[in-house]
């Protein structure tokens, strides 16, 4: 897989309270990823983009959700995605510059 590839895996992080959650617990950071991403295609796309050491990486695809719009409430769907809990190793931090 050539660079541009993997850097393209890794599609923007995920900011949701959830993930808040799961941050602080342990050292895990939130992605959604392309559709067709694997668990190795990700890790190296991690360790090459932010330049740290990835322990452990989980995938999970979401499915979509019902909403319902205007006054006659046609339903419709949410897009499903695929998102990638990624563990960095001891020691290691991803900054997203959350300075606000």
């Amino acid at each position: 897989m050539s660079t541009t590839s993997l850097s393209n895996t890794v599609r923007f992080p995920v900011i949701t309270s959830k993930a808040y959650q799961v941050a602080e617990k342990g050292n895990w950071v939130v992605f959604k990823v392309l559709k067709d991403a694997n668990k190795l295609q990700v890790k190296k796309a991690v360790e090459q983009m932010f330049k740290v050491e990835v322990e452990t990486v989980n995938i999970l695809n979401t499915k979509p959700k019902q909403k319902r719009s205007g006054k006659s409430r046609k339903v419709g769907y949410t897009k499903s995605y695929k998102k990638a809990y990624v563990k960095l190793k001891q020691g290691q931090e991803i900054d997203f510059g959350t300075d606000a």
